[in-house]
């Protein structure tokens, strides 16, 4: 066994701070040598979502211990800044722990001389976003690990421009962690003396009206909405999460009223008993939506993960079936109808920005310029989009409209600074309502986009490398693909690689390169005629992460063209 790892053990074994029910978790372990040195070999880190881990006893688990070292970094962070005066917003959703785990946070804060505004209850990380602006505060917190198993959760830190915590912001907290030597340094203040100081602070019905508020005032066109609201059949499934409340809550304050919510997967369920994983690109999560639809004859499918910030979609055909929509068809379906309903109400910016992440797919590109909008890229992850916006809030001539990812989020207006699935199921149902009053469905009038600009297709795979073994096995594919560059995937040659963590694209076709303008990143991007491949890490996940997309003149083209890319890309990973 690894020597860190088993001191780490041995102290957490022995030490009075640790409590009964972690100590009974460890001398459960004796023996099992593998499962104690994954748990204590390392610290956990913030990837590109924050700190996530599985649950359990070990400094490479999410528990009570590993968050109050984190939010003890955070409070040091925080005063370094001098920001202990602005307080500190934190939410949670209804992943196992959540709740205790939130409020060791705010204790620990409190501890610190740190004011805190704790949400009642479970609330959508959006909302998280948005009240961290409301309330100017200096930071924010979410408790949740986003679509991940119920054995995982996660924390999640928000700046305080309302998104997630970017460079160097992260690597600052985490570094003021290590430096906390010993975990019965860290000071907790009771919740009793840190309400009479003051210090810890509810949220409720106030901040979610408000945030309700702020959604509905996105909305194109209301009266429209309004009319045609009532005739649109909505099946909604909050996978056991936080957005069962604001989701319904906001489609009926813009007139719908047939929204049917699946009665199994509605009340908070940390084991997400009915879905295996609550994860809207799932299928397994999709069942029992589907089932209620075919009875009621909706219209719209909408799911949600836990923490509300992804939003899947499936809308009814002409024949009565489903049409899937995946997070690139749901973000291109949006910014379509946004860049087009803007423009023509004359409210378009003139230097108007969609934002994408370099793996979300190409589609919106021509949509954009058609109406006149520019597509700017970030890295993967929806925080680089919200550092975009702050950015261009600073001075800048671009104006941000909207922003989307492959991974089901997506963001129209500037109140929060993180994808919303509760705007996003109200964004899609207004495009249900207006193009019923243009008389077709929104699988028609994606349709008419494919037709118009072209059959754009995505996908995605991934390569699962656990433990000890799995982070060297990672690293050395990465090496192995840059040591040796793929000349061509899928029957397509390779025109240009572009590598992140070196920052240069080559130009293979014309043996040239340029700098690319976007931070380091352990990412290869593959340029193909018609297509493209991406490989990377997750920040979040033992995963090797392939992304894939198409462009072809047929559907079917475009369909023998992905699963070529794809199957040729795995392979040539797997030799």
């Amino acid at each position: 066994m690894n020597s860190r790892a088993f001191e780490q053990y041995q102290e957490w074994l022995t030490s009075s701070y640790f409590d009964d029910v972690t100590h009974q978790e460890l001398r459960d372990l004796e023996g099992n040598d593998a499962e104690i040195e994954d748990r204590f070999y390392k610290d956990l880190e913030f990837g590109t979502g924050g700190m996530r881990g599985l649950l359990g006893a070990g400094t490479n688990r999410i528990n009570r211990y590993t968050v109050r070292r984190a939010t003890q970094g955070l409070a040091n962070y925080i005063k370094e800044c001098g920001g202990q005066e602005s307080g500190v917003v934190i939410a949670y959703d209804s992943r196992h722990q959540s709740e205790l785990l939130s409020k060791e946070t705010a204790l620990c804060l409190n501890a610190n001389g740190i004011k805190t505004y704790r949400f009642d209850s479970l609330r959508p990380t959006p909302e998280l976003s948005f009240a961290v602006r409301e309330l100017h505060c200096i930071a924010g917190v979410v408790i949740t690990a986003s679509h991940n198993p119920p054995e995982y959760n996660g924390y999640k830190v928000y700046w305080e421009d309302g998104g997630q915590i970017t460079p160097p912001h992260d690597r600052n907290i985490m570094n003021h962690a290590g430096m906390v030597s010993s975990f019965d340094e860290i000071p907790v203040m009771e919740e009793a003396e840190a309400r009479s100081a003051g210090l810890y602070n509810e949220l409720g019905k106030e901040m979610d009206d408000a945030y309700i508020n702020a959604i509905c005032s996105l909305s194109i066109h209301p009266d429209l909405v309004k009319e045609y609201a009532p005739s649109i059949k909505i099946v909604y499934t909050p996978l056991h999460g936080a957005g069962n409340l604001p989701v319904r809550r906001v489609l009926e304050e813009l007139g719908f009223t047939q929204v049917y919510v699946v009665k199994e997967q509605e009340l908070p369920d940390g084991e997400f008993t009915t879905c295996e994983v609550p994860n809207p690109e799932a299928d397994a999560a999709w069942v029992k939506a589907l089932e209620l639809a075919e009875t009621v004859e909706a219209d719209l499918v909408i799911a949600t993960d836990p923490d509300a910030d992804r939003i899947g979609l499936y809308a009814r055909r002409e024949d009565g079936s489903y049409q899937r929509f995946t997070g690139n068809m749901t973000g291109t379906l949006l910014a379509e109808y946004i860049l087009k309903e803007q423009k023509n109400a004359e409210v378009l910016p003139d230097h108007g920005v969609v934002m994408k992440t370099i793996v979300t797919g190409d589609m919106v590109r021509p949509i954009a310029e058609a109406y006149g909008c520019r597509v700017k890229e970030v890295l993967t992850g929806f925080k680089y989009i919200g550092e975009k916006i702050r950015e261009f809030e600073d001075g800048t001539e671009d104006t941000y409209v909207f922003g989307f990812e492959e991974s089901f989020g997506c963001l129209m207006g500037t109140y929060a600074r993180d994808k919303d699935a509760v705007s996003a199921a109200a964004l899609i149902a207004e495009v249900a309502a207006v193009s019923k009053a243009a008389g077709i469905t929104i699988v028609q009038r994606f349709q008419e986009l494919y037709e118009r600009y072209g059959y754009y297709m995505e996908g995605q795979s991934s390569i699962t490398l656990k433990g000890i073994a799995g982070v060297e096995q990672r690293k050395e594919l990465m090496a192995r693909l840059r040591r040796q560059p793929l000349s061509s995937i899928g029957g397509k040659p390779v025109i240009a690689l572009r590598d992140y963590e070196s920052g240069i694209r080559k130009d293979v076709l014309h043996s040239n390169s340029q700098k690319l303008d976007l931070p380091e990143s352990n990412v290869l991007y593959y340029e193909l005629e018609n297509g493209w491949c991406c490989v990377r890490p997750s920040g979040t996940e033992p995963k090797i992460k392939l992304y894939f997309g198409v462009k072809e003149e047929t559907e079917s083209d475009a369909v023998a063209a992905l699963e070529q890319l794809k199957e040729d890309l795995l392979r040539q990973i797997a030799e």
